[in-house]
């Protein structure tokens, strides 16, 4: 459903697991209709951003542009260190919409 080319108004999201990050691409047709590309390379298809939005928080993930330094240190993460996966297309995308996250004791994955 989706053409695998980045889109100006691609919103990303993210959720913190223990020792993970997971990502989740929400993208608004021109139609107003709302793709999520989710970790597992489905498209889950929804009739508006709102409703995209809101299933994004039901499922625990904030919209990376709507954070700031204190809520990624609530995660234990950096704000400035956060950067969306990136890929050729949405296949090679998929691989990399779960990070693992550092050992704070450590420093290492």
């Amino acid at each position: 459903m989706s053409d695998e080319t980045p889109h100006d108004n691609d919103q990303w999201w993210l959720a913190a697991l223990p020792r993970m990050l997971v990502w989740s691409r929400l993208r608004v047709l021109d139609s107003g209709v709302a793709e999520v590309f989710d970790c597992d390379g489905r498209i889950n298809v929804y009739e508006s951003e709102d409703v995209a939005r809101a299933a994004l928080m039901d499922a625990e993930f904030r919209a990376l542009d709507g954070m700031d330094a204190d809520d990624a240190e609530a995660w234990g993460l950096d704000l400035e260190e956060l950067e969306p996966p990136r890929g050729e297309d949405d296949e090679d995308l998929r691989e990399r919409m779960i990070q693992p996250l550092k050992n704070p004791l450590t420093g290492r994955d």
